[in-house]
């Protein structure tokens, strides 16, 4: 078991690792190197021989290995992510660089997403190492940069660059998984990710005549960019069940006393009331508009205009998010990826899976475990480059009217400490038996 220095630690470091500003804002412009430091002081602390490795200076991750009692066994790894996205203190109640614990609660960017996994990981190995505990397997810990960017500075150069530190490992856990969700019926349901959207980020242009804003002009670049995008923010994709998802249903469905109706999954969804909210991004494609980009003067109608759509498709759905898109934006648009990433999926009836499970029902016995896909994506879709499964498991239990999914990237992120204490009990036990 976790010791109660664990439990501080975790606490301390969720905080010490929040006061570290490493926000991303794109375009290079992060510096992770000072939480990497601070991870790697407090792996070196206890004999592990942590390894920074940098692509671009300051941009900065950490590798370490704790070996296993079982050396033919596979390796498993456990990473997350040391930068965050930006945050504007006047939004905030509390300064979102304080770190601040009150009431019970730790603030901060990076809160949720995803320092307090950070933290979990080294106090649970701190605990280990005090413990003269060792895992079953291999484990490789890494603490990665530019996850809430392109990954080109992280997982993405540790995945392309530095093969051999993740010799051996065939699965790995990290953000968005075991989580508390209430379905407020007084149900708690506990989400493991077993699957991401893959990530299709565009960029959309069109080109016309530039001329006079009082001259007729057909061959408008913003009209046409316009029509493009609504297009585009209008489309109804068609409904496509992966394996994961279909899993989650299906668990779900039983969870509640309906049947699941696969021939009318929108309806399956209504009935879910709530819980549909783990569900419904991931059984269909998807393609929203974020950006637009077009002149220089109010009555010069310019030559060109550009859009930015983020875009995520389903395992399996790249070819017809493809074809969609070159339906959609039609003649006078040109669309190329501006960032593209894979779609994942994870068995659901693997050993490590029921491992994950019955570490949360040991601590949450009123909990209901259930397998989901991300919407989203995370540096699982770099490290199965090299042949790694990903899981999403970052325990945390919570209570009622706290909205985990709606802090991430949002204002007044924070996380209990009592969730934290959970975490660090919950992946304590998945760790050793992994």
């Amino acid at each position: 078991m976790a010791d109660r220095q664990a439990m501080d630690e975790v606490v301390r470091f969720t905080s010490d690792l929040i006061r570290i500003d490493t926000t991303n804002r794109g375009g290079g412009d992060c510096q992770e190197r000072p939480a990497a430091e601070y991870a790697a002081e407090q792996l070196a602390g206890i004999g592990l021989e942590p390894t920074l490795l940098e692509r671009t200076r300051g941009r900065t991750n950490v590798v370490a290995r704790i070996e296993g009692t079982e050396p033919s066994a596979d390796a498993l790894l456990v990473h997350g992510h040391l930068d965050v996205v930006p945050a504007e203190a006047r939004d905030w109640s509390v300064h979102p660089f304080s770190g601040e614990i009150r009431d019970g609660v730790v603030w901060g960017r990076g809160a949720v997403d995803m320092k307090n996994m950070d933290a979990m990981i080294l106090a649970v190995v701190r605990a280990w190492a005090r413990q003269g505990i060792r895992p079953r397997r291999d484990l490789v810990i890494a603490f990665t940069a530019d996850e809430e960017a392109s990954a080109e500075d992280g997982s993405g150069f540790l995945a392309d660059e530095h093969v051999a530190l993740f010799e051996g490992c065939t699965e790995g856990i990290s953000e968005s998984g075991a989580f508390t969700f209430h379905d407020g019926e007084g149900r708690q349901i506990y989400p493991i990710a077993a699957g991401e959207r893959g990530t299709g980020w565009l960029r959309l242009t069109a080109r016309g005549r530039a001329g006079h804003g009082s001259k007729v002009n057909r061959e408008n670049a913003v009209t046409r960019l316009a029509a493009a995008v609504a297009r585009i923010g209008a489309h109804e994709w068609p409904l496509r069940l992966t394996p994961t998802v279909r899993a989650a249903l299906t668990e779900l469905a039983a969870l509640y006393g309906i049947d699941p109706d696969f021939d009318d999954v929108d309806g399956l969804l209504e009935k879910l009331g709530p819980a549909a909210r783990l569900v419904e991004a991931t059984v269909r494609n998807s393609a929203n508009p974020t950006m637009l980009e077009a002149g220089y003067k109010l009555n010069v109608i310019p030559g060109e205009a550009v859009a930015h759509v983020d875009g995520r498709y389903l395992p399996g759905g790249e070819d017809e998010f493809r074809t969609t898109l070159d339906l959609l934006t039609g003649p006078d648009v040109d669309w190329e990826y501006a960032h593209r990433e894979v779609a994942l999926q994870a068995p659901v009836d693997s050993p490590t899976y029921a491992r994950m499970r019955a570490a949360v029902e040991e601590f949450a016995p009123e909990g209901h475990v259930v397998p989901y896909c991300m919407s989203g994506g995370t540096d699982a879709k770099q490290f199965s480059r090299l042949g790694i499964t990903g899981y999403g498991f970052a325990p945390l239990r919570l209570p009622e009217g706290f909205d985990y999914q709606a802090l991430f990237h949002g204002v007044e992120e924070r996380v209990p400490v009592e969730a934290l204490h959970f975490g660090v009990r919950v992946l304590d036990r998945f760790l050793r038996t992994a």
